[in-house]
């Protein structure tokens, strides 16, 4: 496991009024109407998801917990849409 730092992106959809997500965690999927739903709904499941989809039952035993604790650079957009 080289890579700990996982990047999420929020995306506006206008037409379907939703945010949506753009990521490198395998099985993250968000859609809500706000950013702050987005974001709730990120740091309930990224983590997991990470887990989930990245980690080895191997790597508990050969990787230190500083290791094993992901990192997620949430890039928040500058501006939200109304």
């Amino acid at each position: 496991m080289s890579n700990r730092t996982f990047f999420v992106r929020a995306h506006r959809d206008e037409e379907a009024g939703v945010w949506y997500s753009e990521s490198d965690i395998r099985g993250l999927v968000i859609e809500a109407e706000t950013l702050e739903e987005f974001e709730k709904i990120l740091m309930e499941l990224g983590p997991d998801m990470i887990f989930e989809n990245h980690t080895k039952p191997e790597d508990y035993a050969r990787l230190s917990l500083r290791d094993l604790v992901p990192a997620i650079l949430w890039q928040k957009p500058e501006t939200s849409a109304a």
